[in-house]
Order: structure tokens, then sequence, then C-alpha cells
């Protein structure tokens, strides 16, 4: 059968640079009281593990027919609330910087949140499917799924984390967009989430502060606040230029910049690379965008039609949410650049995600000859 190859190696590029650059951007955190015991290659080490078993999940679910996704999504979404629930129990769940987000499992550590925007795609696609014949009637097709993604929200804002929450509820709407409710109802919706989010923004002080901080991030206020890392993260930006001070140059890593190797290592790249390095990976992010398009053109199937462009959507504007970020047009989010930022659940949600798009748009090369396969 036919697989995308070009996505393929797109995927293969990004994961080769995230291995130099998380390399690059940790070597000298074991100088950090902190991460005294660690190695220089601690991190590296757990990405590469990372990766090794990101791929190895992304070959299984490669495996998986389009019509058992069908019938699990429903059970792996119950799952994955059920995960969200429990990280959020103190003996089991694991609390950093004051959120309470990941599971311990010894080498990596598993952030349920990653697993349910994934789940909550597949459930929005298969539930999109199922209700073709009712999607313009609002108790039977848009308020059964609006109370599914407000159950994962309130699991969500209670680790906190208000960027997942955002990013499930705005990708189950589209998708119940795409699959053809009544657009007034849609933008309806789409009002009153935007309502929701702005007062848990305006009821919240740290939140507040936070957006503040990201419209003045170098004011004598912000500057040593809140503002402190888009303010170090825009400083090596600018270091770099447009060709950068090249690879291992990067003074904000040591120490100054806060998840250099995470959330921020765009600013490294930018940093030891310039700007012309991060211009070419917005460039690869986009072109696995193409690609994506490109394999749904004359596809037929309504799950996959919907699944794939979520998915898609997840993928390509967690890059784009990240970038901006980075780049101060953004406020910060937490998260990480896709198949380039150090983070276990990251690289295993994303491999997933990948695994499955290659899975639902191969083709059989002798039985359907696409206008559109490039």
């Amino acid at each position: 059968q036919s697989v995308d190859q070009a996505l393929v190696w797109v995927v293969v590029a990004l994961l080769m640079w995230g291995m130099v650059m998380v390399y690059s951007a940790s070597i000298a955190m074991p100088d950090n009281p902190r991460f005294s015991s660690y190695s220089q290659t601690h991190f590296l080490t757990r990405h590469v593990i990372s990766m090794v078993v990101g791929s190895i999940m992304a070959l299984l679910v490669f495996q998986v027919r389009t019509e058992t996704w069908e019938k699990i999504a429903r059970p792996l979404f119950v799952v994955s609330l059920i995960l969200l629930a429990l990280v959020l129990i103190p003996v089991i769940g694991k609390g950093v910087n004051g959120a309470r987000r990941w599971i311990s499992f010894g080498i990596i550590n598993f952030q349920p949140s990653e697993l349910a925007k994934f789940a909550t795609i597949i459930y929005a696609a298969d539930y999109m499917v199922r209700k073709m014949e009712v999607k313009e009637r609002f108790f039977r097709a848009v308020l059964p799924m609006g109370a599914a993604v407000a159950l994962a929200g309130v699991f969500l804002l209670a680790e906190p984390d208000m960027g997942a929450f955002m990013v499930i509820a705005i990708i189950a709407m589209g998708i119940l967009f795409l699959g053809g409710v009544n657009a007034r109802m849609f933008f309806l919706i789409f009002a009153v989430l935007v309502g929701a989010f702005v007062l848990m923004i305006a009821a919240s002080p740290w939140r507040r502060e936070r957006i503040f901080a990201y419209l003045d991030p170098f004011s004598a206020e912000h500057a040593l606040g809140k503002g402190y890392q888009l303010s170090h993260s825009l400083i090596a930006i600018g270091r770099g230029e447009i060709w950068g001070v090249g690879l291992g140059g990067s003074v904000e890593k040591l120490h100054w910049l806060p998840e250099a190797h995470t959330d921020f290592l765009l600013a490294v790249i930018g940093e030891e690379f310039g700007l012309l390095t991060c211009m070419l990976i917005a460039i690869l992010y986009f072109a696995i965008l193409v690609r994506i398009i490109i394999r749904l053109l004359d596809e037929k199937d309504q799950f996959v039609v919907l699944a794939v462009t979520g998915l898609g959507a997840q993928f390509c504007g967690q890059a784009m949410i990240n970038m901006a970020v980075n780049l101060g047009v953004f406020p910060s989010k937490g998260m990480t650049l896709p198949f380039i930022s150090y983070g276990g659940s990251s690289i295993l949600a994303l491999s997933v995600t990948c695994g499955l798009i290659l899975a639902l748009t191969k083709r059989n090369p002798y039985l359907d000859r696409s206008l559109y396969m490039v």
C-alpha cells in the first residue's frame, strides 16, 4: 500500500534536528544545582528513548484498520477522561511548577492531556459520522459533544492546563463544523467559548498578570517576573539575527532562558542558527499540512476526512502556537515544538498522531490511481 513517503521524511528530518538541538540546549544544565546529579547527555538519552518508543508505537498504530479506530473511539475517549481524573490524585499525579499534569513511569513522564487531545479528535470524528442524520439539531448533535468536551475541560482546568482545553475545544468544534453542523449554531458556540475563556482569564489574577506581561515583557514590572521567559526568548532570537552565532554558541541557554530545551527551544535555534533556519522549520511544518491536504483531496470516507483534518490541525496548530509564543505573538501556553522539543509525552503522542495519519491516508497503488498522489 502507498504510504506518504514525503511526510515520513519531513518528520524524520524534524526528529534528527530535534536530537541535535535538545543536546545543545541541555548540555549545560548539570551546572545548575537543581540538575547537578545529571550527566550532560541525560536529556538527550531520554529524548532518544522517547523517539524509539514513539517510533514503535507509530508502527503499531499504522497496522490498525480504520474500522477499528471507529469502534474504539468512544472507549478511548473514556480512558482519556479517567487518566485526566487520576492525574489530579496527589499519590498518582506528579506536580511541576505548581501544575499537576504528569504521571511518572520511571524514565518517562506521561501527560494525560496529550492522550486527551488525540482521543477527543478521534471521538469527535466518529461522533460526527454517527450523527450525520441529525447534524442540524442542537440537542441531539451539538449538545452531547459540547458536554463531553466540557467534562474534559473541567479536569484540564483543575490541573491547570487551559492551553490544552482550548486546543481540544477548538478542534472538536471545528470537526463539528466540517461535519456539516449549522453555521449559525457553530458561530454561537464559538462566541460562547470565546466568552468563557475571556471570563476565565479575567477571573484569574495570575492569568491576567501573564497577559499583561506578554503585552510588555521588558517593562520594569514584568522583566524579572511573568515576562522574564518571553523577554529572554526575544533576546535569544535577536542575538541570532539572520545567520545565528553557531551551534553551541547560545548564551541564553546558560541558565538565562527557562525551559530552553522544551517550550522555548525555538529561541535557542534562532540564537544559534538564525532567522533563516527558523523559517526553514516553519516551511517543514507547512509541508506537512500540504501533504495532508493532498492526501485528502479525493478521500471518500467521512471518518478519515474528519479525523485526519483534526489530527493535522492539532499537529500544525501546536507548531504555530509554539513558534508564536517564542516570538512574542501569543502569550505562553506551555506547548512543545512538535518532534523537536524535549518531552516524552509530546513525542509519544505526536508519533501516534503521525502513525494514524499515515494509516488513514495510505492507498493501494494498484486499485486507486488518484490524480493527486505525488
